[in-house]
């Protein structure tokens, strides 16, 4: 019994979240390094190098040098075995994104300190706080010049309403980044440049040494001392609870390039972070500890393997332990069923799995049966999981195919990459499947859809923008959208749950609808 209850404590499940090109994907490799899962860090540039990061795997990813889905690793430190959730913090990023954070016990908000806090970092963290799951802030590019420290702190706070205790204080910055001073061990580690493959070596000092002076030079040195002392009296104070409940953030800076901080950062991560949470269900809170397996889908993904054609679903495991070709029961479809082929992923590289716990993230072959939020769990248990929401798409294309000799195909690939949740579905209210409404969270996803369609299943499409920018889902029972006093611009749709949803082009004409329709129930997440 203790051994499994072991394995599960040991576990962290973490997203690493952020803006395009804050360094999100290079940090998640120095993790890796450090856990031994990779021995060399590639640099994710464009087509120039065929070094590629290693949690990039769709080709589409290789060729723009951008995550587009998210990947899922993991790998050893000390005691701990840690699964990484890499979003893609591409502008165009998808629902994947979202779903993503469904399945994170704690999420590493990646910030560029010459920028600061970005759109997608914002948007990002509304999905966070939903959870009320804990925030740790890594600031990077601090061998590039950057904002003033309180500049960025308090940004952070204003933007995202979270308070922040910055554990470590960056002396200079850019050319003149002379480190970090670490306030709990209440001592200096001294920066030296490398070239990131490993970490950097440190030389620590204490605040009072005399020593200092000759390491970062006398203006350094005072105006370290002036911001310590004003951290220390106006500050926040540290609340390990306040950090557990999502309302305050610990703040390191580093440099994940050069590889300065990102170990220090991964080891206090770690003491802080919790083993894997309860998870709510339909019966109360599932206990991860107990020895009955529990699970639900997140993320389906097809053709990894092109060779194979295969669909991957992936699930969080929320309690006990799994075991290779265990008979489970899959609540939504009321069956009784073998999970085959269980595997954990690196990137590309799968490795079949014969055990797994709470905590970890595993992906097992789908014949076609999982959606995303689905529960599987072992007789004779029956409850269900929380539903994962369905975010609102903020851009919408008209799509057909161009050959309609190749109707089948086009349906078949459009409602399996649908079923992924890269891309939403809509039709015409009573239309047909020739002609449909797609929806993305992010442009890119367009092209993506296109590319897949085309090289996946053999169907050029013709795709025209429409003007729409927001979406709701009528709540009322047995509302007719027709009989609907909505503006010109408005539009009436129907998703292939048969979900009746309005489509706005600006927000004046939502407050239309309301004003003009007594009782009218919108809603910004479908469930």
């Amino acid at each position: 019994m203790s051994s499994y209850v072991n394995e599960i404590k040991r576990r962290r499940t973490f997203a690493i979240i952020s803006h395009p090109d804050a360094g999100k994907t290079t940090l998640t490799e120095k993790l890796l390094l450090y856990g031994g899962a990779i021995t060399l860090a590639g640099s994710v540039k464009g087509k120039k190098t065929a070094k590629h990061a290693v949690s990039d795997w769709m080709e589409i990813e290789k060729q723009r040098g951008i995550s587009v889905t998210s990947s899922v690793m993991q790998f050893n430190y000390n005691d701990y075995c840690i699964n990484i959730l890499d979003t893609p913090g591409h502008q165009d990023f998808s629902e994947d994104t979202y779903r993503t954070l469904m399945a994170a016990d704690s999420a590493v908000m990646v910030i560029d300190a010459s920028k600061g806090v970005e759109k997608q970092t914002r948007k990002l963290f509304k999905v966070c706080t939903l959870r009320h799951i804990p925030i740790f802030t890594f600031i990077n590019k601090m061998d590039r010049e950057a904002r003033s420290p309180f500049d960025l702190l308090e940004e952070i706070e204003k933007e995202l309403g979270i308070q922040t205790f910055p554990m470590n204080w960056p002396i200079g910055s850019g050319k003149e980044f002379k480190g970090v001073y670490d306030r709990n061990k209440k001592e200096i580690i001294a920066f030296t440049a490398n070239n990131g493959q490993r970490e950097v070596e440190a030389t620590e000092v204490e605040l009072s040494d005399e020593k200092l002076e000759a390491l970062i030079g006398e203006d350094h040195r005072r105006a370290l001392v002036d911001d310590i002392e004003l951290l220390d009296g106006a500050g926040y104070e540290f609340d390990l609870e306040a950090v557990r409940n999502g309302k305050l953030s610990p703040v390191f800076f580093g440099s994940a390039l050069t590889n300065f901080g990102v170990e220090p950062f991964l080891e206090e991560f770690l003491n802080m972070t919790t083993p894997p949470l309860p998870r709510e269900a339909d019966t109360g809170l599932i206990d991860p500890l107990t020895s009955e397996f529990s699970a639900f889908v997140f993320k389906i993904q097809a053709n990894m393997n092109k060779a194979h054609r295969d669909r991957i679903a992936f699930m969080r495991i929320c309690s006990g332990r799994f075991e290779k070709n265990m008979e489970v029961m899959h609540m939504q479809g009321g069956k009784k069923m073998k999970l085959s082929q269980p595997q954990q992923l690196m990137a590309q590289d799968r490795e079949v799995i014969d055990e797994a716990y709470a905590g970890d993230i595993i992906g097992v072959f789908d014949p076609g049966i999982f959606s995303i939020g689905d529960t599987i769990c072992t007789p004779p248990q029956k409850f269900l999981f929380g539903g994962i929401p369905t975010f609102a798409p903020e851009h919408f294309n008209r799509v057909q195919q161009v050959d309609t000799m190749k109707r089948k195909q086009f349906v078949k690939g459009i409602s399996q990459i649908a079923q992924e949740g890269a891309i939403q579905i809509f039709q015409e209210l009573g239309g047909g499947m020739e002609e449909v409404i797609v929806g993305v969270v992010g442009t890119l996803q367009f092209d993506v859809l296109e590319y897949r369609l085309k090289n996946e299943y053999n169907v050029d499409i013709r795709m025209e923008g429409l003007p729409y920018q927001y979406i709701r889902w009528i709540e009322n029972e047995g509302l007719d959208p027709k009989t609907l006093n909505l503006t010109s611009d408005t539009k009436r749709i129907q998703d292939l749950k048969g979900s009746r949803l309005l489509i706005f082009a600006n927000e004046w004409s939502i407050r239309w609808a309301q004003e003009h329709n007594q009782g009218l129930n919108l809603a910004e997440f479908g469930r």
